[in-house]
């Protein structure tokens, strides 16, 4: 499966590259949907399937709702209203959001941590 995901900005962008494979394209809309960013957004993406993981807030369901209407097969993945966005969920939130979305063969699991002898 050749999949893309869009999200908000380049911080969203970061956190979520810490849990993926860096073959999964990552764009980032940057806040604003104007005719020409939706046009590049379409050129990048082409034909892959596309995940809309932007943050729960009036912006970010304002996004989603216009990448709805340019990408109408699109997925969708969240995150909590309690986490500060994309950006600020935890790491293994966003893995278990990835895992709900089907992703998991796109996830960079952590290290385990060694337990030390005792």
């Amino acid at each position: 499966m050749d999949i893309a995901i869009i999200v908000e900005g380049k911080n969203d962008k970061s956190r979520l590259s810490r849990v993926l494979s860096p073959e999964v394209p990552i764009h980032c809309t940057f806040g604003t949907l104007n005719a020409v960013r939706i046009e590049a957004l379409r050129k990048a993406v082409g034909d892959r399937q596309v995940y809309l993981f932007t943050d729960p807030d009036s912006s970010g369901r304002r996004i989603r709702g216009i990448l709805h209407d340019v990408f109408p097969d699109a997925e969708n993945i969240y995150t909590r209203r309690g986490y500060n966005g994309v950006e600020g969920t935890p790491e293994e939130y966003l893995i278990q959001q990835l895992e709900k979305a089907g992703l998991d063969s796109y996830i960079v699991y952590p290290e385990p941590i060694p337990s030390w002898p005792e």
